[in-house]
């Protein structure tokens, strides 16, 4: 979760509320400046790098990064002809990006006739994310999307009783899970291997990215498709969980303390295929 999507504060479905004596209104655009250094590599080659960048958040979406025009490499950028309207900013103008022998259309944009109160983004162009080689804050590149500074991963030992069925089958049975809570999520309860029937578990293909915990590995369960994940190789800040299985509680049945685990409406993580050229090295991070 961050400030405008999955069940943020600002987001359509959010869990909490405002005390406030007037609703807010239906949709609240927040930018604010990033304060990170971020550089974006396409062709080969780096086409921005810059330490004024503005985050939009926008309810339902991920965080989209804002450079300066100025911040923009010489000859990068081709206007189109292609226009669109954004509900809320206005007219909005697409780019043609081209540097190191390569050209990809559509693949930047500029809200153009902005109203008064969105000057934040003046003079600022965005950058479609899989439409490049790489967004980097600093020499780390960033997969899946731009992070959100309201985003926050906590992981508490517990000794609760986790018991997972596939009908009649116990996949896992364990008094020592974990669980991840995701800011704002459904808590998460991870695994340790070695309480986990193995032999229910069959690895399927394509991984996902986060730009939190690293790389998924997914695993069918019987007809539950993709019922359970791992981060096999997990990113420093969530090492805890590396290795270990979590399970999807509408897929399977999964019970802690006897009492089923059942998803809420909104809490389901919206998942990230590959990256454009992003291989398994750069996808595991710095000296993995």
């Amino acid at each position: 979760m961050g400030l405008s999507w999955q069940q943020g504060p600002l987001a359509p479905g959010a869990v909490g509320r405002f005390l406030i004596p007037q609703p807010l209104p239906e949709r609240i655009l927040f930018a604010e400046p990033l304060r990170r250094r971020m550089r974006v590599k396409f062709g080969g080659a780096w086409i921005v790098d810059s330490e004024d960048v503005v985050l939009l958040h926008e309810p339902g979406r991920y965080p989209v990064a804002y450079f300066l025009l100025t911040d923009v490499a010489a000859d990068v950028l081709e206007q189109a002809e292609h226009t669109t309207r954004h509900r809320d900013l206005g007219a909005t103008s697409w780019y043609t990006v081209q540097a190191g022998g390569q050209s990809k259309q559509r693949a930047a944009w500029q809200h153009v006739e902005l109203p008064d109160y969105a000057e934040d983004l003046k003079g600022r162009i965005a950058f479609a994310w899989r439409a490049m080689d790489g967004f980097f804050e600093e020499d780390e590149r960033i997969v899946g999307h731009a992070a959100d500074a309201y985003h926050r991963i906590d992981i508490r030992s517990t000794s609760r009783h986790l018991v997972v069925r596939n009908g009649d089958q116990v996949v896992a049975d364990s008094k020592r899970p974990v669980v991840l809570y995701e800011s704002g999520f459904a808590p998460r309860w991870y695994v340790p291997r070695e309480d986990v029937d193995e032999a229910a578990l069959t690895k399927v293909e394509g991984q996902t990215f986060c730009p939190y915990k690293g790389l998924a590995s997914y695993y069918d369960i019987g007809s539950g498709k993709r019922a359970a994940w791992s981060y096999e190789d997990a990113w420093d800040e969530v090492r805890r969980v590396s290795g270990m299985v979590s399970f999807e509680p509408d897929e399977v049945e999964v019970s802690l303390d006897g009492v089923r685990l059942r998803l809420e409406p909104g809490q389901n993580v919206v998942s990230h295929g590959v990256d454009r050229n992003l291989d398994l090295d750069e996808a595991r991070g710095p000296g993995k």
